[in-house]
């Protein structure tokens, strides 16, 4: 018994060490965690959605989840050949051409009106804070730092290791000038070496001037947060950008729900909504969309365009990888909402709508 309690307590003790490491981040506490208690969405010690929601489905648990991702047989759950993709000198992308180049899963450069935008870049390969253990698909990492240009904001939707990436992050310090995120997910960067004054935390519904005649809302999505074992600690959020050149909602991670119709009726129509398609599965239906139903978030938002993006870089479900563009791209013609799916690294003038983009997942298995 002695022995056992030893090597528990060394156990305990050596995983209490391993999360001390820098990519877990750090919890708010002091003014930041005060300012947190304020917030009309934290509920006595965590974050809440507006609707309500669980991690896993009713009839589904953490265990029956862990088994199936051990021992179930997962066909095609990642491409057998390269992803397709092409490169895009962001350095030499002309002042004046409003643009979108996405990286993969749920990372984009935007640029609108001049302003340079980078939304939750992950360039280490890796979407764990385990290296190697959640590596990007052949072909889809070509984009590293030393290709982003000075950027004027870097926007973070959420906390999770696939969207706020600790080695990318670091990394670009340099080269940002301003972050805007969620309550809370601040004390991260801090402790990754980002000054506070270069930090903006938002709550739901909050509105950013950003110059140039452009306003940034910070809008609800139905998801959670989390880098260690500790929940919703740090708010997780979409963006609205309302620019004299359009209105572009930058969705996040979010399930289906009546958010969506509310964005719509306060800022629609929307000329692009960039929205979650991938990851998805019975078990975390309530906080991620099936293919469809990003399809009726872009109705209810009131979308001219929708880009689907969660997907093609990293395996994080067990369907098969080239899945949530087959099925939207199927299920399309029942909403008739005009689809924007470029490969990787292919650049979207946002000012040509009639822009064609081609089923380039069609070409690999």
């Amino acid at each position: 018994m002695l022995i056992f309690l030893f090597i528990l307590a060394l156990f305990i003790g050596l995983v209490v060490l391993y999360l001390q490491l820098p990519q877990f981040g750090k919890a708010p506490s002091g003014e930041r965690l005060q300012r947190i208690k304020q917030s009309p969405h934290y509920k006595e010690t965590a974050f809440a959605n507006e609707e309500a929601t669980g991690t896993f489905s009713e009839g589904h648990t953490f265990g029956g989840v862990l088994y199936s991702f051990l021992f179930e047989k997962k066909p095609d759950q990642m491409p057998k050949e390269r992803v397709p993709s092409t490169f895009t000198d962001l350095h030499q992308l002309p002042a004046d051409v409003d643009a979108l180049v996405w990286f993969g899963h749920s990372s984009y450069f935007l640029q609108v009106g001049g302003i340079k935008f980078l939304i939750d870049p992950v360039f280490s390969g890796n979407a764990s804070p385990i290296s190697g253990s959640n590596q990007a698909f052949k072909g889809s990492d070509i984009y590293a730092v030393k290709d982003m240009p000075a950027l004027d904001y870097l926007l973070i939707t959420h906390d999770h290791y696939d969207h706020l990436d600790y080695p990318t992050v670091k990394a670009l310090q340099d080269k940002v000038q301003m972050v805007i995120c969620g309550l809370g997910v601040g004390s991260h960067l801090e402790r990754w070496g980002y000054p506070a004054d270069r930090i903006i935390e938002k709550d739901w519904y909050e509105s950013l001037t950003l110059g140039k005649g452009m306003t940034l809302h910070t809008l609800p999505t139905r998801h959670f947060s989390g880098r260690t074992f500790r929940r919703n600690n740090t708010l997780w959020l979409s963006f609205l950008l309302e620019s004299p050149n359009g209105k572009f909602y930058l969705g996040g991670d979010s399930g289906y729900g009546e958010h969506f119709a509310k964005i719509g009726d306060q800022f629609g129509p929307i000329d692009l909504a960039i929205l979650e398609n991938g990851q998805y599965n019975p078990a975390w239906h309530e906080i991620h969309c099936f293919p469809e139903e990003t399809l009726k978030a872009a109705k209810a938002l009131k979308a001219k365009r929708l880009m689907p993006v969660h997907s093609s870089k990293f395996a994080l479900a067990m369907h098969p990888w080239y899945e949530p563009l087959t099925e939207i791209t199927r299920l399309d013609s029942g909403y008739d909402v005009p689809l924007v799916t470029p490969m990787i690294g292919e650049c979207v003038n946002l000012q040509e709508s009639g822009q064609v983009f081609q089923e380039w997942w069609k070409t690999l298995r």
